[in-house]
């Protein structure tokens, strides 16, 4: 393993679970943390920048990347497919609605799936 692949993957599995530990305190009404929650998983967020940052460094790119018609389209379908996903999350764990939710999950994993032919391309 590499240098920059063992960093990368220290820090987004720190990042990550900051995240997810902080979207679980803020989604969770019996906890009572939502205030924690959000600061948490801005934390989390915070983290997983740095780990992006970090990475493009020592790979030797620049650290901001232009902004191409597919980059921007890449970003607006991440966007779409992870609010879906999140939102069909929160219908069946917050406010019960079991069917519309899980509905909605499978097209937010649909749209995530649709991520990896954008990226990489067909062969």
């Amino acid at each position: 393993m590499t240098k920059k692949n063992f960093i990368t993957l220290i820090l987004s599995t720190i990042g990550g679970i900051l995240f997810a530990l902080g979207m679980c305190m803020a989604m969770i009404p019996e906890w009572n943390t939502f205030t924690q929650g959000v600061v948490v998983g801005c934390v989390g967020l915070v983290v997983l920048a740095v780990m992006i940052i970090v990475r493009r460094k020592m790979e030797g790119k620049p650290i901001v990347v232009k902004l191409t018609a597919k980059a921007i389209g890449t970003i607006l379908l991440s966007i779409a497919g992870t609010a879906a996903f999140g939102f069909g999350m929160c219908l069946v764990m917050v406010w019960d609605n079991l069917v519309p939710g899980i509905v909605l999950g499978i097209v937010g994993i649909v749209l995530l799936l649709c991520l990896i032919p954008m990226v990489k391309g067909l062969k």
